[in-house]
């Protein structure tokens, strides 16, 4: 039997059964079930009412989430999953996207869009945050098709913002290549723009 139903913040109640608390549940999941006290529950009545709270919850979440900043399906499934069981955040995900308000093709080419303009990176430096952001191969291949990134412009950039006052040395010059390398540009073209800002080859 339902004993009592507190307000928590957040726009969660707090469910007491036989005098003992039983779990928070989203209040106006909690009306919708028409759980009021004195109301004799079953185990059956408590999982659905359980499941209809985190699908609510989950949703409200995921509408904050997008709200504050764009995300990839995996990126917004991973966050709502320290939450949520997984099939609800799939399902919350799955929702979203036939609304339009979550878009991996969208997300892929703002995002690719800013690692090439402010994050200066190579065509293979942008495949690689695309892929650890889940998005699909075939998708990845479309987006970066689209961009046009100059390699030894982006390196110029780089060396301009952090290296160029470093390069006069051998550790200067070494670690200016190692960052370079590990941002995805290649050797040659390392070294093709390094040999405009220093005399030596040996890197």
């Amino acid at each position: 039997m339902i004993t009592a139903i507190e307000p928590r913040k957040k726009g969660l109640s707090a469910l007491y059964i036989d005098g003992e608390f039983a779990m928070k549940l989203d209040t106006e999941t909690l009306l919708a079930c028409r759980f009021d006290v004195g109301r004799e529950i079953d185990d059956e009545e408590l999982h659905e009412c359980i499941q209809a709270s985190d699908r609510k919850r989950c949703k409200d979440k995921a509408l904050w989430l997008i709200g504050y900043r764009d995300h990839s399906r995996k990126d917004l499934i991973t966050k709502l999953k320290k939450d949520y069981p997984e099939d609800v955040c799939t399902a919350t995900a799955d929702r979203l996207e036939e609304l339009g308000l979550l878009d991996d093709g969208r997300y892929a080419r703002h995002y690719a869009a800013d690692l090439v303009n402010l994050k200066h990176l190579s065509e293979r430096g942008v495949r690689q945050k695309l892929y650890e952001k889940g998005i699909d191969r075939d998708l990845i291949d479309e987006v970066v098709s689209e961009l046009f990134i100059d390699e030894k412009e982006q390196i110029r950039t780089i060396i301009e913002k952090k290296y160029a006052r470093a390069l006069s040395d051998e550790k200067g010059q070494r670690r200016c290549v190692n960052a370079l390398s590990r941002l995805g540009f290649s050797w040659s073209d390392i070294k093709s723009v390094l040999s405009e800002y220093t005399e030596t080859e040996e890197y």
